[in-house]
Formats: structure tokens, C-alpha cells, sequence
């Protein structure tokens, strides 16, 4: 009898340490495929993609407009509405689904299955739920709050710009001369 709880406690040490060991194989082999596939799901990467394209179609639409104010001194009446179409046919002729699968390679290089399980598993919760909802938000307000600085920046760059090419001396350039 005590032979036989000890074969029982050796079996239940060996199939901890199998199944364990399984489990270490798995979190550090590459991610296939589908694996990125599925994680991209979890974090409905096409959704997510659209929603971020706009939140940047506000912000460079913001910029354009203050930096056509700036440099002209006035804006067309119909810039919004230009604008607008503009962007709305961009947005909606973006080839999200091929960029996405174009990046697959990108994550399997990055991230091994156990990574992209982890995550997955953060993403599907409620608290990475509200992340993926919320984050077009934030960064809508982020892209705000820090829009007059790059255009500050970008203001400043473009002077820096226009004074070094105004400073620097121009060589005249000859075309070459052929020779027969």
C-alpha cells in the first residue's frame, strides 16, 4: 500500500512536471499565424484602426487649418468642407485588412505565443476592454492637448529652416558638359 501512494505521488510529480514543462514550450515557441490572427481579433484591430485614422484626420485637419491661418493669413470658407470629403474618402478607401495582415510578420518577429496569449488574455478582460474603448478617446484628448506645441514646433523648424537655406550660400550648379 505505501509503494503504491508513493507510484501515485511520483506519477502526479512527473505529469506537474510534463504539463509544466508543455506549458514552458508553448509561451516561448514563435506565434504562428493564427495566433497573431487571433489576437488582433481580441483587440479588433480593424475598429481600433478607423477610429485612430480619424482621431488623426481631426488633428491634421486642425493643423493644416492653423497653419494655412498663419501662413496666409486666412482660411477658405469651404476648407471644412474640402477637408472633410477628403478625409472621408481616404478613410473609407483605406486598405485596413491588408495593412493589418502586412503586420503579421511584425508581431510573429516580437512576440512569442506566450506573449501574444498574455496579452490576449489582458485584452479580453473588462479593464482591457475599456482600454480598447476608451484609447481613440484619449488620444483624440492627447492629440489636442499637445497640438500647440507641434505646431510651436513645427513653426519654429519651419523659420529654422527658411534661415538656413536664406544664410546658406548657393552654389551654382553648371550642367556637365558632353563630350563627343
Amino acid at each position: 500500500m505505501k509503494r503504491l501512494l508513493i507510484a501515485i505521488a511520483c506519477l502526479s510529480l512527473c505529469a506537474s512536471a510534463l504539463v509544466q514543462s508543455g506549458l514552458a514550450q508553448t509561451t516561448d515557441e514563435p506565434a504562428s499565424r493564427d495566433d497573431v490572427i487571433l489576437y488582433l481579433r481580441v483587440m479588433h484591430t480593424h475598429d481600433l484602426m478607423q477610429k485612430m485614422m480619424q482621431v488623426q484626420s481631426q488633428t491634421m485637419q486642425q493643423m493644416f487649418h492653423d497653419q494655412l491661418l498663419k501662413d496666409k493669413g486666412t482660411v477658405s470658407p469651404d476648407f471644412e468642407a474640402h477637408f472633410n470629403k477628403a478625409m472621408a474618402d481616404l478613410l473609407k478607401n483605406m486598405p485596413i485588412d491588408e495593412m493589418t495582415d502586412a503586420m503579421i510578420p511584425a508581431y510573429q518577429k516580437h512576440f512569442t505565443k506566450g506573449d501574444l496569449e498574455a496579452m490576449s488574455a489582458f485584452y479580453s478582460s473588462p479593464v482591457g476592454q475599456k482600454v480598447l474603448e476608451v484609447l481613440p478617446s484619449v488620444m483624440q484628448d492627447g492629440m489636442q492637448a499637445a497640438m500647440p506645441i507641434m505646431t510651436k514646433y513645427i513653426s519654429d523648424w519651419k523659420e529654422r529652416m527658411d534661415q538656413e537655406m536664406k544664410a546658406s550660400p548657393s552654389t551654382p550648379t553648371t550642367p556637365p558638359t558632353s563630350q563627343n
